[in-house]
C-alpha cells in the first residue's frame, strides 16, 4: 500500500477529534442534536485550519444510518456506515465538492444547480460544498443567489474561503457563518506529539516547538512539516536538525543582539550580523525571532509570574529582562517588527538587518543612560532677573462683577530688571529628609511626603517666606488680566456644566482681547486661531451660555488670529511647570543620588515622575 501523508491519514473524521475549534464543534453539535439545520454554512479561516474537514463531517452527521441502519441525524456519526466510509473516501454521490478556483464561472455553478432539483440518490441529504468560493464570478454569484436562499429541504451548502472581504455581502446574508481561528502554538505542538507517537517516530521537544511555531497555526501545514522533517531527519526528529532545515535563527544569536544593545556594544552587532551572514540564516527570521524574544522580556517586565516555565528560552529571558527598562523594551519590539517590511527595500537583506540594529542602537530612549554621579547643580545662563509681586487671590466671583469707568484698564507695575553678572545657580527645593518608618517599607516605596502638596506651582500664590524662583527665560512675560478674566468666566461656565464639547473647547482655547461692558450689550471680542472652532453655530451657543452666566445680554465677537495667551495655553504652562519641578524635587533629592550612586544599573525611569495634582 502506497504511503499516505500525515495531513490524510490523520484528518479528524469526528466532531470529537477536531483540534482547535472548539467554538464551530460545540455550535454544530448543538445544531444537530436539536436538529435546527441551517440550509447554508460559510467556513471562513486560514489555509489548513479544518475548513474541508469541518464539512466532511458535517456531510456525514446529516447522512449517517448507524452501524445497523436504523439511525437518524447526529453529532457523532458512526464512522462504519457506507454513508460515512463513502464520504470519507470521497466517493459518496450525494456529497459534491467543488473548487471554486478552478470552476469559478457561471456554466459550472449552473451544472450544479440544475442537478439540485433532483432528491438525494442514496442518503438523507445533498451537500454541496463549494471551496474557495471567493473565486466565483459575479454572474456565478449571482446565478446562485435564488436557489441558495430558498433551497429544496434536501439540500445544504457548504461554501468555504479563506477571505470572506471577497464574498458579495448578499451571499453573507444567506449563510450561517463561522470562523475558524488559527490554532495556538501550543496546541499545535500537543497534536503533533501524538501524531508522531502514534508513528512510532522519536521527537525532541524543541523539534516539535519550531515545527508548531513555523506552522503559524494551521494544522495541516504542521503535519506537512513533520513528514518534511521525519525525511529530512531519517526518520528521528532532532532540534538542530528541525532548525537547519527551517533555516531558523538560533536564539543565541538573538541573545548576543539583545546582550549587545543593553551594553551599547555596536561592534559586537557587527559581528553577529556577519555570522549570520556566514551561516546563510534569514535576516527576515532573525528580526522575528527578535521581535519574539522582546514580547516574552516584555511580558516578563511586565508580569513576571505570566512567563511558561517550560519554555527553554525563559530563563534567557529573565536573566535579559532587567538590562533593559520596559520603554526600551517597547521600541526593541517596535524596531524589529517593522524593519521586516524594509528588507526587501535594502540593497541586500542584511544591510537592511545591519540598518535595523543600528538604529536600535541609535534610537534607544534618553533616559537610557546609567547615571552613576549625582549630576552637578544645573546653571542658568547670564539672565535679567525679574522679581514680580505675587498675584492677590481673586475669586472667579469677583472677576464676574462689571468693571467701573474709571478702572476698566488694568495698570501693571512694570518689572525691575536685577542685572546678574554672572551665572546664578537655580535653586531646587529639596525635601526634608524623611526618618525611616517602622513599616519595613523601602524608601522609594513609600508614599508622598506629608509636605508635597506645599510645593508652590507656576501661577500659586506665594507665601511670605517662600523665595521666588529666578525665571529661567530670558523674557519673562505679564499675564493678560483680561485673560485672566476671561479664564474665571470659562470656569465658571465649565463648572455649571452649560458648556461642552467644541463649544467649550472654543471657549477654552480663545484669546480674549477686549470686554467692553460700556456698550449695551456688552460686547466680548475673542480670537481663535482654529477655523473649526469658529463656526457660527458654536459661537451662538457659548454666548447664550455667556448671558445666562452673567444676567446681562451680550454679543460674542469671534475673530482669526494666532493665540499667544489663553486658558489652555496657561493650563499647559502649569502642567509643564508642575512636571518640572516634581522632576528637579527626585533628582536633587539626596537619597536617589545615594542610590544612583551605589547601583550602577539603576536609574530613574523616564515618564514615571508624576507631580501631585
Amino acid at each position: 500500500m502506497s504511503y499516505i501523508v500525515l495531513a490524510r491519514k490523520y484528518r479528524p473524521r469526528s466532531f470529537t477529534e477536531m483540534v482547535g475549534q472548539e467554538h464551530v464543534v460545540q455550535a454544530l453539535s448543538n445544531a444537530l442534536t436539536r436538529q435546527r439545520l441551517h440550509h447554508a454554512y460559510l467556513f471562513t479561516g486560514t489555509r489548513g485550519v479544518g475548513k474541508t474537514t469541518v464539512s466532511r463531517i458535517l456531510a456525514k452527521s446529516l447522512n449517517c444510518v448507524g452501524p445497523d441502519g436504523t439511525g437518524g441525524i447526529t453529532a457523532a456519526p458512526c464512522g462504519v456506515c457506507n454513508a460515512c466510509r463513502d464520504i470519507d473516501a470521497g466517493r459518496y454521490v450525494d456529497y459534491v465538492e467543488l473548487d471554486a478556483a478552478s470552476n469559478r464561472g457561471v456554466d459550472e455553478i449552473s451544472q450544479l444547480l440544475d442537478q439540485s432539483v433532483y432528491k438525494p440518490v442514496v442518503g438523507r441529504f445533498k451537500v454541496y460544498m463549494i471551496d474557495e468560493v471567493h473565486m466565483l464570478t459575479m454572474t456565478a454569484f449571482n446565478a446562485m443567489l435564488k436557489t441558495l436562499e430558498e433551497p429544496p429541504e434536501y439540500l445544504k451548502f457548504v461554501l468555504a474561503t479563506t477571505d470572506p472581504q471577497k464574498v458579495p455581502v448578499t451571499v453573507l446574508s444567506r449563510c450561517l457563518q463561522f470562523n475558524l481561528r488559527p490554532m495556538a502554538p501550543q496546541t499545535v505542538q500537543e497534536h503533533l506529539d501524538q501524531v508522531l507517537q502514534a508513528e512510532a517516530v522519536p521527537a525532541e521537544i524543541g523539534a516539535l516547538r519550531l515545527l508548531s511555531r513555523a506552522a503559524r497555526g494551521s494544522m495541516r501545514d504542521a503535519l506537512s512539516l513533520a513528514d518534511q522533517a521525519i525525511a529530512f531527519g531519517g526518520g528521528i526528529l532532532d532540534e538542530a536538525g528541525v532548525r537547519q532545515m527551517l533555516g531558523a535563527v538560533d536564539r543565541g544569536h538573538v541573545v548576543r543582539i539583545v546582550e549587545a544593545l543593553a551594553a551599547s556594544d555596536g561592534a559586537a552587532l557587527v559581528r553577529t550580523v556577519d555570522e549570520l551572514r556566514g551561516l546563510g540564516l534569514s535576516a527576515a527570521g532573525t528580526l522575528e525571532e527578535l521581535a519574539t524574544f522582546a514580547q516574552q522580556m516584555a511580558l516578563v517586565q511586565a508580569v513576571p509570574d505570566a512567563a511558561d516555565p517550560t519554555d527553554p528560552d525563559t530563563p534567557a529571558v529573565r536573566a535579559l529582562a532587567p538590562l533593559l527598562a520596559p520603554d526600551e523594551t517597547q521600541v526593541l519590539y517596535s524596531i524589529a517588527l517593522h524593519g521586516r517590511a524594509e528588507l526587501a527595500l535594502a540593497p541586500d537583506e542584511y544591510s537592511g538587518l545591519m540598518m535595523v540594529l543600528l538604529r536600535l542602537l541609535a534610537f534607544r530612549p534618553q533616559g537610557a543612560a546609567v547615571v552613576a554621579t549625582p549630576a552637578a547643580p544645573r546653571v542658568a545662563p547670564p539672565v535679567a532677573v525679574v522679581v514680580k509681586p505675587a498675584p492677590p487671590v481673586v475669586s472667579s466671583r469677583e472677576l464676574l462683577r462689571p468693571v467701573a469707568a474709571s478702572t476698566r484698564v488694568a495698570v501693571v507695575p512694570a518689572p525691575v530688571p536685577v542685572p546678574v553678572s554672572a551665572p546664578v545657580p537655580v535653586p531646587v527645593p529639596s525635601p526634608a529628609p524623611v526618618a525611616a518608618k517602622p513599616s519595613g517599607l523601602a524608601p522609594w516605596e513609600e508614599g508622598p511626603p506629608a509636605d508635597w502638596d506645599e510645593i508652590p506651582l507656576e501661577g500659586d500664590p506665594v507665601p511670605a517666606q517662600t523665595p521666588v524662583r529666578a525665571a529661567e527665560s530670558s523674557a519673562p512675560s505679564l499675564e493678560d488680566p483680561l485673560v485672566t478674566r476671561w479664564t474665571a468666566l470659562f470656569t465658571e461656565l465649565a463648572g455649571r456644566g452649560g458648556i461642552n464639547g467644541l463649544v467649550r473647547e472654543l471657549a477654552w482655547q480663545a484669546q480674549c482681547l477686549s470686554i467692553d461692558e460700556q456698550a449695551t450689550p456688552w460686547r466680548f471680542v475673542l480670537r481663535v486661531e482654529r477655523e473649526s472652532l469658529r463656526q457660527q453655530g458654536h459661537r451662538d451657543r457659548l454666548q447664550a451660555a455667556l448671558s445666562e452666566l452673567l444676567a446681562e445680554p451680550v454679543v460674542l465677537d469671534v475673530v482669526a488670529g494666532a493665540v499667544s495667551d489663553s486658558a489652555a495655553r496657561r493650563d499647559a504652562a502649569r502642567r509643564v511647570q508642575a512636571q518640572n519641578d516634581a522632576e528637579a524635587v527626585i533628582t536633587s533629592d539626596p537619597l536617589v543620588a545615594e542610590l544612583l550612586a551605589r547601583y550602577p544599573t539603576a536609574r530613574i525611569v523616564p515618564g514615571s515622575i508624576r507631580p501631585v495634582a
